[in-house]
């Protein structure tokens, strides 16, 4: 606990100035970051990196880079052209990669990078600034309500088979702090008067949409972190690395960021778009 704490204390501030910053800075993080998880994800699950999986990294890289450019919109393309050539790629070496290895090496592309990118994207939007927060308090409220509550009220199992210490009480719990973490949040930054609250109306409006993000993000950061469990406990590894003291890789410390941090992008994009019409 005490290396988890202290490794927690480093981190944090690290990833604060990054977030912060935003802009190429948080852009070079989250390639940086990205290309880290996929290497632990492909690691654990093929014990080695394989030729294949190098495609997934420039792919990566070359996608990161193109984020909020007049170049993103050819995004798709990329990905097509990174279709094509792993499964060409199959054809030249098919005594050692199979159609697995390419589904894996693409999957892993999409799950990864495409999904941390959106905290980036959020950054980008009207009042990211203040609106990026909100997938980590989600996401990391829900993990130590979760905890407390499942340690003290815990008696129904949630996914025995899976994460046999999670509970249903803890999940409820979970929930529930991200909710209240997420209003209190909200009080603050209006408190602040920067303007957020424009983009939702009014102040009421806001709060209810936080609480709204608060309970979503609570439910998919816990699905995030079941999908995590559910993947390690297939390939019968308990981390995804060792990078972080305490807390494994990566992945491990960010799984539940990777859900959340794409839900709320939807939904604050949603209503972005929304207040730009009324």
């Amino acid at each position: 606990m005490v290396v988890r704490i202290i490794s927690s204390l480093v981190l944090f501030p690290i990833l604060f100035y990054f977030v912060y910053c935003g802009g190429i800075l948080l852009k070079i993080g989250t390639i940086f970051v990205s290309l880290i998880g996929m290497y632990e994800f492909y690691k654990a699950i093929c014990k080695k990196i394989q030729p294949i999986h190098y495609l997934g990294f420039v792919v990566t890289v070359v996608y990161l880079l193109l984020l909020d450019t007049p170049l993103f919109q050819i995004s798709d393309l990329i990905f097509e052209v990174f279709l094509f050539t792993s499964l060409i790629f199959m054809v030249f070496n098919y005594k050692k990669i199979n159609i697995y290895d390419v589904a894996l090496t693409f999957f892993g592309v999409c799950y990864i990078p495409l999904m941390f990118s959106t905290v980036y994207l959020i950054r980008e939007l009207n009042y990211g600034a203040y609106t990026v927060w909100l997938p980590f308090i989600c996401a990391w409220a829900c993990d130590t309500g979760a905890y407390f509550t499942g340690i003290t009220f815990g008696k129904h199992k949630l996914t025995p088979e899976l994460s046999p210490k999670k509970t249903i009480e803890g999940a409820i719990g979970g929930i529930l702090f991200s909710a209240v973490f997420c209003i209190i949040y909200a009080l603050f930054i209006s408190n602040k008067q920067v303007g957020v609250e424009h983009i939702f109306d009014n102040k009421n409006v806001m709060l209810v949409s936080f609480f709204i993000l608060g309970v979503v993000g609570a439910i998919f950061a816990q699905f995030g972190d079941l999908t995590a469990s559910a993947t390690k406990r297939k390939f019968n590894i308990k981390d995804y690395g060792n990078l972080i003291p305490g807390h494994g890789g990566i992945l491990d410390r960010f799984d539940s960021v990777i859900f959340t941090s794409g839900i709320c992008y939807i939904i604050l994009k949603i209503i972005e778009i929304y207040s730009l019409t009324i």
